[in-house]
């Protein structure tokens, strides 16, 4: 059972309608997670205006999709995991690469510096060596790519923490955590 209300687009106040109403044009629907961030209209905002921005920064959809289901089954965020997954397969990730990311796992060797950077951030909460920054730039990232990832990372923790928090009720097709062995 959530434990915040999840707020209707439909019965709200016009600042939070407004948004709400640009997100459910994204997805052809109004995601149980925004409603129930949208108890608090400046985390709204922030949420939906970090989506917005990473989208159109130089980590294309697929490989931010991937680096979401690899830190939401870090986390054993299920909200995430459903949501991302899909979201990844929609960017062109087939189901087995999908399935590889949230192992922590690729054959592209970018894909894999990118989701072992990532849960490496996560799992020593960004204390991170130098070695491990040079790693991504020996796979090619940008300084402006780093950034990013990091910002990808950051939104990514956000979502999994409201979720898990709030027992936000999981509205896409729910897909099976890896646990570690």
């Amino acid at each position: 059972m959530n434990r915040v209300p999840l707020v209707d687009r439909a019965a709200t106040t016009s600042d939070r309608r407004e948004l709400l109403d640009q997100i459910h044009a994204a997805f052809g629907m109004t995601p149980n997670m925004f409603r129930a961030v949208a108890n608090s209209h400046p985390a709204l905002q922030s949420m939906w205006g970090s989506f917005r921005a990473l989208g159109s920064g130089c980590i294309d959809a697929r490989l931010a999709e991937q680096v979401a289901v690899a830190i939401a089954n870090h986390n054993a965020c299920e909200y995430c995991l459903a949501a991302h997954t899909m979201l990844g397969r929609k960017a062109g990730a087939s189901a087995a690469e999908m399935a590889a990311a949230q192992a922590g796992q690729s054959d592209d060797p970018r894909t894999r510096a990118a989701l072992e950077f990532a849960l490496t951030v996560v799992a020593q909460r960004g204390q991170v060596d130098a070695g491990a920054v040079q790693a991504l730039r020996d796979a090619g990232f940008s300084d402006e790519a780093l950034v990013e990832l990091l910002a990808h990372i950051a939104l990514n923790l956000f979502t999994n923490y409201v979720n898990m928090a709030l027992a936000v009720p999981v509205d896409f097709a729910s897909v099976n955590l890896h646990r570690a062995a």
